[in-house]
């Protein structure tokens, strides 16, 4: 049996392994949680079990969710012709959090990587070409992070679409180079929506 100390450790180590937090940060995250057991440390941990039991991605957009298809793909007040191309669920969730776009969204899974070996079988392009000509989709909006990786992936996909009679447009101002939606206001997501272009 382990030492109570070293399970407290252990949940350190764990903590240290999420992002933004450093040993430091996971050593004050985990003090709270034991001072706040009953009101927090508990129902974190029934709340991490049932997560770790239920959720699922969408079939169709590749959300997460705990049904195989998410809340926003069967709402019927989303605009059906518009669908948001994102790198990952994390910049669909900012895409949310702004509350400027009513369609639908489509997540990669990443962006293609010669140096990486990611190639466009394995992120969910396919899957997304499949959409376009299945649900009527008459714009495809390409909102991938300003990286040389997401350029890359937003010029391969918009070759991909000629022919299709769909229109792209990628997202504009607002989302400066280098940068990644997840770390961007609401306001900058709002104004880099609204202005996007052709490409």
């Amino acid at each position: 049996m382990r030492a109570a100390g070293n399970d407290v450790q252990a949940l350190i180590d764990l903590m240290a392994r999420l992002p933004g937090l450093g040993p430091r940060s996971a050593r004050r995250a985990v003090l709270h949680l034991i001072k706040k057991r009953g009101q927090l440390m508990r129902p974190l941990a029934q709340a991490l079990a049932d997560v770790a039991e239920t959720v699922k991605p969408c079939i169709n957009c590749g959300n997460i969710g705990t049904s195989e298809i998410c809340d926003i793909c069967t709402s019927d007040k989303r605009a059906t012709g518009e669908v948001c191309v994102v790198e990952d669920v994390a910049d669909l969730w900012a895409m949310e959090r702004a509350g400027v776009f009513r369609g639908r969204y489509h997540v990669l899974g990443g962006t293609l990587s010669a140096l990486d070996a990611v190639g466009p079988e394995d992120l969910r392009i396919p899957h997304l070409l499949d959409r376009v000509g299945r649900d009527g989709i008459t714009e495809v909006i390409l909102a991938l992070n300003t990286t040389v990786d997401g350029q890359t992936t937003a010029h391969y996909i918009a070759d991909q679409m000629q022919g299709r009679n769909v229109t792209v447009t990628s997202l504009a101002q607002g989302v400066p180079i280098g940068g990644e939606l997840d770390y961007l206001d609401d306001g900058t997501i709002g104004a880099a929506l609204r202005s996007r272009r052709a490409l």
